[in-house]
């Protein structure tokens, strides 16, 4: 297992870990018996780098770590979010990070996570309305407190990053990373290595379309948010899937899938990176996990690196 160690503050974990958000939410209905199958067996390879909010569900997918945690806390590393607020009917209610909002925040996560402390803390989206001074201060003072050990960002700028972290040590940036995402290297990773701020990337299979499992709009459930997408359209869909084609090209070359080419393809960048993809079933994870024993020749990693040149249909969001 390769262990990737996420800025100054000694915060280490697998490098292939495990998004939870699906599970609860955002990709049509699920079940909560096979899902915590998914979280055992995650235990069980060594997967052990969990990714939720408490926005996912809303709330309910805390709860749904909080069941598969009992008597193993020790052996995860549980990152968790605030700032996107939601109401109980999931109604969305804006970004936010007033301080008095971030402690009430954490205090409600560290009982639905039924924990007494959260190893990494995010904020999932920066409140334009309050500097991040203030935001982060707050969250300082719960590593002071005992109930958060490291502190990170997501999607912010390379300028927000840098005063966030003159305030307190930021220990990872999560953004979005794949190879049909690849914004952050334009000036994010340049500034994450200079800052010594580890980088944790979401949607590392473009949310499952990279895996070449998606090819039309009709292999999506009802209800997957992946239908409103601009990425999915039908007309995104045709032209994007010259990129998933040349990804299962090589996968067909070296004998792997295309999910662990793409995962293999971010472990290679040349940055303290961890992955989280997300899954709901067993067969997946493992495949996920096993990305990790993939190697790419120079000349496979060359062919990826070129298709940064082909223009990809529809924004992320």
């Amino acid at each position: 297992m390769k262990k990737i160690s996420l800025g100054t503050e000694g915060l280490k974990v697998p490098a292939i870990g495990l998004g939870c958000m699906g599970m609860s939410e955002f990709y049509g209905a699920s079940s909560e018996q096979q899902n915590l199958k998914v979280l055992e067996r995650a235990v069980e390879i060594g997967s052990t780098f969990w990714d939720t909010s408490d926005m996912y569900g809303p709330f309910t997918n805390e709860q749904l770590l909080a069941k598969s945690m009992k008597g193993r806390r020790d052996k995860i590393t549980l990152a968790t979010k605030f700032g996107v607020s939601r109401g109980e009917d999931g109604s969305w209610k804006g970004t936010k990070g007033d301080p008095e909002y971030v402690k009430a925040s954490a205090e409600e996560s560290l009982k639905r996570l039924g924990t007494d402390h959260i190893d990494l803390y995010y904020q999932h989206r920066m409140d334009p309305n309050i500097p991040i001074e203030e935001t982060v201060g707050a969250m300082a003072e719960l590593v002071k407190e005992g109930k958060v050990k490291y502190l990170g960002l997501c999607e912010v700028d390379a300028e927000t990053l840098e005063r966030a972290n003159n305030i307190h040590p930021i220990s990872v940036l999560q953004t979005e990373y794949s190879l049909w995402t690849r914004e952050v290297e334009a000036e994010i990773l340049t500034a994450v290595k200079r800052l010594n701020i580890g980088f944790v990337a979401y949607s590392p299979l473009g949310r499952g379309f990279l895996s070449g499992a998606i090819r039309s709009r009709s292999d999506l459930e009802p209800g997957d948010w992946r239908l409103e997408n601009p990425r999915f359209t039908e007309e995104a869909i045709a032209k994007n899937i010259e990129l998933a084609d040349h990804v299962n090209e090589i996968a067909r070359d070296i004998g792997v899938t295309p999910a662990q080419v793409a995962l293999a393809w971010l472990l290679s960048r040349d940055v303290d990176l961890a992955t989280i993809p997300g899954t709901r079933k067993i067969h997946r994870l493992e495949e996920n996990w096993a990305s990790q024993d993939v190697s790419l020749s120079k000349e496979h990693l060359d062919q990826l690196d070129d298709l940064i040149n082909q223009e990809i249909e529809g924004d992320r969001y």
